[in-house]
């Protein structure tokens, strides 16, 4: 993995920790303080989760255009053929030269 890669693994430390603390406060929260923490609990986790996952994938999208527009402006678009039919001649080829 290279180090631009790392805000990746950051994300999904952020995710992960959202997402197990959600189980773990939401047990305690019903032993101790009741169902009012609960679902707070829950719905902090649920919506702290969501802007985790909202921003990687903002992230992802951005970084994909960036890239793609880079590569537009340096020229490195898909040549154009012309459409039709192609003559494809089955009689030769690498093993039956």
């Amino acid at each position: 993995m290279a180090l631009r890669d790392r805000h990746l693994v950051g994300a999904g430390a952020a995710a992960c920790a959202v997402c197990c603390a959600a189980p773990v406060l939401g047990i305690l929260g019903l032993a101790g303080a009741g169902a009012a923490a609960t679902v707070a609990t829950f719905a902090f986790a649920g919506i702290v989760f969501a802007l985790v996952i909202g921003v990687a994938a903002l992230a992802g999208v951005l970084l994909r255009r960036r890239s793609q527009n880079a590569a537009l402006a340096s020229g490195a678009a898909c040549s154009t053929t012309p459409t039709g039919p192609v003559a494809i001649d089955l009689t030769t080829g690498p093993d039956r030269a």
